[in-house]
């Protein structure tokens, strides 16, 4: 079983890089803070619209580089000098994975499955991993996968079969997709041959697919895997 990250194992936060942004800005211009910080959380919108659009992966060097060349300020220095000590502090209160996540792993790693996850996300390994550890999933997770380490997102094949690999699956129907973004998630796993699960998530733009099943909470999961059986 492979579990999208954002809005399925953590809770969805409605906001992306809106805190390093800020401080980006006071270090950049303290005279135009707010207008900068604007013009970079715009920058991030188009840059996230475009890669997902042609499901063609990127890091968040990628993303700091397309900012400094928009606006014509040297964004990645400052995001860097902010970044070192203050970055990951900043979203650490942001960042919670739901109450019950880790024991759910737990009871389906007793019915015996193996568990990975794949994110799309252009953070460091080492930001989510510290995350996981933090609460006690990393070790449930066999394999894990982001994309900023790979060339495609979410919905693309590659990513979904490169997740299967990671856990030693050769036949795609034998395995399970959690995930809350009907696109991306529920459709991309589908057309890979998996099954999927939708975690029902408000925020997540709709999608014209039906997913195997449908959870309101984690907790869930377990049953779905019996009845499957």
């Amino acid at each position: 079983m492979i579990f999208d990250w954002g809005g399925t194992l953590a809770e969805f936060v409605p906001l992306e890089m809106t805190d390093v942004w800020t401080l980006a800005a006071a270090h950049l211009a303290p005279d135009r803070e707010v207008e900068v910080a604007q013009r970079l959380c715009a920058v991030e919108a188009r840059f996230w619209a475009r890669t997902s659009g042609a499901c063609r992966s990127a890091t968040l060097a990628d993303l700091v580089a397309e900012a400094s060349a928009e606006l014509g300020l040297d964004v990645a220095e400052a995001v860097l000098e902010e970044a070192a000590v203050r970055h990951l502090d900043a979203w650490t209160p942001h960042v919670r994975h739901f109450p019950d996540a880790a024991t759910v792993l737990a009871q389906l790693r007793e019915q015996g499955l193996r568990l990975g996850l794949l994110s799309n996300t252009h953070w460091p390994r080492a930001f989510h991993e510290r995350f996981l550890a933090r609460d006690g999933l990393v070790d449930a997770l066999e394999a894990r996968l982001y994309t900023s380490e790979m060339t495609h997102l979410k919905p693309h094949p590659s990513v979904f079969r490169a997740a299967l690999d990671a856990l030693g699956v050769e036949a795609a129907e034998g395995a399970v997709f959690v995930g809350d973004r009907p696109y991306d998630d529920v459709w991309g796993a589908q057309q890979a041959g998996l099954r999927t699960v939708l975690v029902a998530n408000d925020h997540a733009p709709p999608w014209d697919v039906v997913p195997d099943a449908t959870v309101v909470a984690l907790a869930d999961l377990p049953a779905v895997v019996d009845a499957w059986r």
